[in-house]
């Protein structure tokens, strides 16, 4: 039986478990409450918070999410109250002699999980659900004051809820935490002005995001959605190894159905078409009630779990958290075996209406009624004018409100009261990055603008947006002819030049021919009693020349 209950302030829920007991103390706080430019600082205090923990015998962890920071353990009650007692202490005075130590193991550990979707940002921008497409460059200017103030904002009792499976609440467990108050979920912003919206990615996967209201029927539809892909795309077609999607509460009264799809390159065009016609199979009401059946059972199934409570206190904690409503298990149960082929026919109209999709790189989904996600802004800024040094066509325009690149038939432009972060190099290239992920990146050395004028941008962009860069190689660093002087050192002579190399290969080949030519008219002279020495002279001379002539060039190639 599940039983609410507190720990010095902390909302506590306890379930009865077996074996090991586990615990966790989740915040109201993650990736969605930050800036660009302090991108990483909750999960950099949660790194902080754990150092003392050290080596164990007990597994324990820590995770940061868009919109919560979880420190959870198993072991012993003794484990129990030692872990969450140093996670405590770690919060109210946090190691900062580990501050540089913990950032590098940050952008390790970031390099090691590889790359981020991008589908975040393109449906929400540059800011709040949208940063976990961006990498976590507040690091390198977070500075012990900003940990301190984001740990008295959000890590404080009245923003946490203790989750217990074991046999109650470990005796001597304290909590030490400062008062504050409960942060209800980030309100969500939108990139998107409309949808169904569509953008190609840069691989052969398929992905499908959808923002529906939280209901056990969308949970339902996440599952029935998996098996119509698994069937389609795997089973009868054979595009796809993996077809699967899930069902995740945002927090706010909504929930995020992300589906998948893989493809090799050869199918991926056939692997899009038949997950576009899944969708829409399911959109225009055409559901096996066999399916719904299915999904039911298998989620009712779950339920029997005899230990059901503890394994779904992390969910229910969380609901508590954000103040959503919270399901008993009888109450679940009964939902459930309610769910209909109707509501599930609603939340996939509702799924698609709101939909996103990736499709696989240079597909479009065009005709299949979605809208181009923009890639570029509508307007243009009005302001002095500047082209690029290599390129008349293209022009950088600063104005007193905004900057734009402008370029035939399309403009990026970034509002100086709309700029997540503005990325800034010692050598004097920019980086604006508007709210709505739009970019502008500025190498110094390819606009006409002086750098007086590029120095403008420094002082109307907000500080708090400015995000300092370590320096480049100065090899890496753009320069104007420097794509030209390539381009001709590679066509005078470079070694991996392809005209250069079929030339030569043609000019040995014609000159061995005629050194082979040459030998076998004197051999037929030879017999017949003719003397062509002129061809067997000249025949000599091309082979010669051949064998000559291929180790100079050889030297000459690898000196250039």
């Amino acid at each position: 039986m599940l039983e609410l209950t507190e720990v010095d302030g902390v909302p506590t829920l306890v379930a009865p478990s077996s074996g090991q007991a586990a615990a966790g103390l989740i915040f109201r706080v993650g990736q969605a409450d930050e800036t660009l430019p302090l991108h990483g600082v909750t999960h950099l205090v949660e790194h902080l918070a754990l150092h003392d923990s050290g080596l164990s015998d007990y597994h324990y962890n820590g995770e940061t999410t868009s919109v919560y920071t979880h420190f959870h353990l198993r072991g012993s009650e003794s484990d129990v109250v030692g872990y969450l007692g140093k996670v405590c202490a770690g919060l109210a005075d946090l190691p900062m002699h580990r501050l540089e130590i913990e950032k590098e193991i940050l952008r390790t550990e970031s390099r090691s999980r590889g790359g981020t979707t991008t589908l975040p940002l393109r449906r929400y921008g540059a800011r709040g659900y949208g940063l976990p497409s961006y990498p976590e460059w507040g690091l390198a200017r977070l500075r012990p004051e900003d940990l301190r103030e984001w740990v008295e904002t959000y890590f404080t009792r009245d923003n946490a809820v203790l989750w217990i499976a074991g046999s109650g609440v470990p005796a001597g467990l304290r909590l030490p935490l400062r008062p504050g108050v409960r942060r209800p979920a980030p309100a969500p912003t939108s990139a998107l002005p409309a949808t169904p919206a569509w953008f190609a990615g840069d691989d052969t996967s398929v992905v499908f995001s959808a923002v529906v209201r939280r209901s056990t029927a969308a949970s339902v539809y996440s599952g029935v959605l998996e098996r119509e892909l698994f069937r389609d795309l795997r089973q009868e077609g054979g595009y796809s190894y993996t077809a699967t999607a899930t069902y995740e509460p945002r927090g706010d009264g909504f929930a995020t159905v992300t589906a998948y799809a893989d493809a090799l390159p050869e199918k991926q065009g056939a692997a899009l078409g038949g997950f576009v016609d899944v969708l829409a199979r399911l959109r225009h009401g055409a559901i096996d009630p066999s399916g719904v059946a299915a999904v039911r059972t298998k989620s009712l199934e779950k339920l029997n779990h005899p230990e059901i409570e503890a394994a779904r206190l992390p969910a229910h904690a969380l609901s508590l958290l954000t103040g959503q409503r919270n399901l008993t298990v009888d109450e679940l149960r009964a939902e459930l075996s309610a769910v209909t082929v109707e509501q599930v026919h609603a939340v996939a109209a509702e799924a698609v209406a709101a939909g996103l999709l990736q499709t696989p790189h240079r597909t479009t989904a065009d005709w299949a009624g979605f809208a181009a996600a923009p890639t570029s802004s509508a307007h243009e800024a009005d302001g002095n004018r500047h082209p690029h040094r290599e390129d008349g066509e293209v022009e950088l325009v600063i104005g007193p409100d905004a900057t734009s690149i402008v370029r035939p038939g399309s403009c990026a432009t970034v509002r100086y009261d709309a700029c997540a972060a503005m990325l800034t190099w010692p050598d004097g290239a920019r980086r604006l990055i508007g709210d709505d992920g739009i970019v502008l990146h500025l190498e110094p050395a390819m606009w006409t603008a002086s750098p007086v004028e590029l120095a403008v941008l420094d002082a109307v962009v907000e500080p708090s947006r400015h995000l300092p860069m370590p320096p480049r190689d100065p090899a890496a660093i753009p320069r104007p002819g420097a794509g030209r002087a390539a381009a001709a050192r590679a066509g005078a002579g470079g070694r991996d030049n392809p005209g250069e190399i079929i030339a030569i290969v043609l000019l040995l080949l014609v000159a061995v021919a005629l050194g082979v030519f040459g030998v076998l008219q004197a051999v037929i002279a030879a017999t017949t009693g003719g003397r062509p020495l002129d061809l067997s002279l000249l025949g000599g001379a091309a082979v010669g020349a051949a064998l000559f002539a291929t180790p100079v060039v050889l030297l000459l190639r690898r000196r250039r």
